[in-house]
């Protein structure tokens, strides 16, 4: 079959006709032949099993009933009217009960004919019954059904409304088989089928829609998610791979006397394996003259700062300028304190650019950007307006990258002619089968060691009963000379209640920590930010022991002497953000505590966050846990189109075929660079239809 039958519109299916074909392009995105073939179901059930009336038991799972359909009838007034009816076997009797579509199922339904009923069972007093069961007549049933699994399909609202059923979408699936037979395309060549123990294409698509047994199923699912998968680490490896070759960048293949001296005898510590690795890597990306595109992981407190300092070192000994592009003031105005105080002794030219830098201060940065003067710019979204120029911009470094929109990143990379070199660093550790698929065309580096002398930060989870216990702990604390965070949680549909929070939270301190024996901060996302700033200013000095505040600390404040973490209501706050508040404190050679605070009414979720954050202190290990509450769709904050839309795999419970198809789709393009052997010409094709329909998975079939 030509892979131009699957663009046959589904107009022309019959059973479709112009109304329903709307109402499927709509609803399911389904517009075409292909698009009904690659409409996967989500789930299977047995219908091969049957339960007699008299044997169900209460809040049983989904059971199969045959029985005569003996009386029906409306029952209820107003809003609770309902449809109802009876259903009877040799053992008993029960009750079927619609709330919608009452009209529909009061016409079609006929009293004294055999039913097969499917559904989840409840009981009512002595009645056993079934809410919107499945329902059709025994003798449709028995010609239709020839699987021992039967596919259930993603449905909307709307589609329920319009009465289009499982049962119609299983008989189009059928008619849809009948039109086209097996004459799908293969797509992936023989050696790699024998490799992965796949079944042919043909037989995983019929088996998808029409398994012949579970263990048949398991095999299409396999193949179908291994392809999918496959395909997309395909195409990220090849950006990778045209971006090395064909984005050209500038070659910096001098490391000179910033870098060595600096490297010599300013670091204030020894650099752990990790950074060492890693500088290395970035060093040989940035000498070939090919476009460094690198993701950079770490930790919190794990030392990306010192790496992004002598990357820009790599820049400026070559003759050309750096930025570090930072998603919020706090957290700029934090890298220009950290990057300046190293860098003091060299004698380079640092600024700082924000949207609060007073106009005479800017018109200095923009002269010295252009003159070449100013070597590295630190700062926010500031750094892409259009009156920023640069002389030379060498090496762009983008922390918290996923907190910028695409555009925002692109505009800093028209900075120049040739694009600037990229190094987009995270604290948010993100989970192997993530990056795999997020960020699958980059280069990905990982700080994976803390610096030495750090002890682990101790995590406890208290209730609200403990809260006396913890108010002595604090003052312990304090009377060692330590300063403490207490945060509250922000969720932004709800800013008056949590300020309320906030307020009665700082006043019950404020009374268990009277002055003048105790100094207490207090800081929050409506204080003007010249406030905001001194409340910092006061803790970072030490001349505040408590800091009370919202996640507005998550990021941007460095306090070394900072030793508690105390998070109110942390069943609020989601895997992630514990994390990233709890690397708040652990910066000094103190040892530190993270003491999780939360009522006793918890759910099944928050258990296992908490759980998690007082057993590992491990980012990737808590960010793959995260993962699995969550889900990928919005783990990073944003939802990265194409790659995460998957037909039939799922990243997280994939995870294992994930790494399986990556590794098969490197050993394919060490062996076919081009793809231009003959023994691969069915990845050539699907390669150049998916690029044809700009990444769009539903075609490869």
């Amino acid at each position: 079959m030509p892979i131009n039958f699957l663009t046959t519109p589904i107009d022309y299916l019959n059973g479709v006709g112009p109304a329903r074909a709307d109402l499927l392009r709509k609803e399911l995105g389904i517009t075409n032949y292909g698009d009904l073939a690659n409409f996967f179901p989500n789930r299977y059930v047995d219908r091969t099993k049957f339960h007699k009336i008299g044997q169900l038991v209460p809040e049983a799972a989904q059971v199969q009933v045959i029985g005569r359909l003996i009386s029906i009838g409306t029952a209820g007034a107003g809003k609770a009217t309902r449809l109802v009816a009876t259903l009877a076997d040799d053992s008993g009797r029960m009750e079927l009960v619609w709330f919608k579509g009452q009209k529909f199922f009061k016409d079609s339904l006929k009293t004294n004919e055999v039913y097969v009923v499917y559904g989840k069972v409840s009981r009512y007093g002595s009645m056993y019954s079934i809410a919107h069961p499945d329902i059709e007549l025994l003798k449709e049933f028995k010609g239709r059904q020839h699987t021992a699994m039967t596919p259930i399909y993603p449905s909307t609202e709307q589609l329920v409304k319009r009465k289009l059923t499982n049962q119609y979408f299983v008989r189009l699936m059928r008619q849809l088989y009948s039109e086209i037979k097996s004459a799908f395309f293969e797509t992936l060549p023989d050696d790699l089928m024998r490799d992965q123990q796949l079944m042919s294409k043909n037989e995983a698509m019929h088996q998808i829609h029409f398994p012949s047994s579970n263990k048949a199923l398991q095999q299409a699912m396999k193949r179908l998610k291994f392809e999918e998968l496959f395909f997309i680490q395909m195409e990220l490896l090849l950006q990778n791979r045209i971006r090395k070759t064909k984005i050209k960048s500038y070659a910096f293949e001098t490391v000179g006397d910033h870098f060595h001296n600096f490297y010599n005898y300013n670091l204030p510590f020894e650099l752990t394996g990790a950074q060492k690795r890693v500088v290395k890597e970035i060093r040989a990306d940035m000498a070939n003259g090919s476009h460094m595109n690198r993701l950079l992981q770490g930790d919190v407190g794990s030392g990306k700062t010192i790496v992004a300092v002598l990357t820009c070192l790599l820049a400026i000994d070559n003759g050309f300028q750096a930025c570090i592009m930072a998603p919020t003031e706090i957290l700029a105005q934090q890298h220009y304190a950290g990057v300046s105080e190293l860098l003091a002794p060299t004698g380079l030219n640092v600024s700082l650019l924000t949207g609060s830098v007073k106009t005479k201060d800017r018109r200095v940065i923009h002269e010295e950007l252009e003159d070449g003067s100013l070597n590295i710019l630190i700062g926010t979204h500031a750094l892409i307006e259009d009156k920023v120029k640069f002389q030379n911009l060498g090496v762009a470094i983008v922390d918290e990258q996923h907190r910028f929109g695409v555009a925002q990143r692109a505009k800093l990379w028209k900075k120049n002619d040739f694009p600037p070199h990229v190094l987009v660093m995270t604290a948010t550790p993100i989970p192997r089968t993530l990056a795999m698929s997020l960020y699958g065309d980059l280069d990905i580096s990982i700080i994976d060691e803390l610096p030495p002398g750090r002890k682990e930060i101790q995590t406890v989870h208290r209730y609200d009963k403990d809260r006396l216990r913890v108010f002595k702990f604090i003052k312990d604390e304090i009377a060692k000379g330590r300063q403490v965070y207490i945060v509250y949680p922000l969720i932004q549909e709800s800013e008056t209640l949590d300020y309320k929070d906030l307020m009665d939270g700082y006043e019950s301190i404020v009374r268990e920590f009277p002055n003048p024996q105790y100094q207490v901060s207090i800081v929050h996302g409506q204080m003007k930010p010249d406030d905001k700033d001194y409340e910092m200013q006061r803790f970072v000095k030490g001349e505040t022991q408590i800091m009370v505040a919202t996640t507005v600390i998550e990021v941007g404040v460095n306090v070394p002497n900072a030793s508690v973490m105390i998070i109110e209501s942390a069943e609020r706050f989601g895997l992630s953000q514990l994390h990233q508040l709890r690397g708040r404190v652990g910066r000094g050679a103190d040892q530190s505590y993270c003491i999780l605070m939360t009522s006793h009414k918890l759910s099944a979720e928050a258990k296992t966050r908490l759980e998690t954050m007082v057993r590992t202190t491990d980012g990737f290990e808590i960010a793959e846990v995260d993962l699995k509450l969550r889900g990928p769709g919005d783990i990073m904050g944003t939802r990265q189109s194409g790659v995460m839309e998957l037909r039939i795999a799922d990243i997280v419970k994939d995870n294992e075929l994930l790494a399986q198809a990556r590794n098969a789709a490197i050993k394919f393009l060490n062996e076919d660079p081009s793809i231009g052997l003959d023994k691969h010409q069915s990845v050539r094709r699907v390669m150049n239809h998916l690029q044809n329909k700009k990444g769009l998975w539903k075609y490869i079939s």
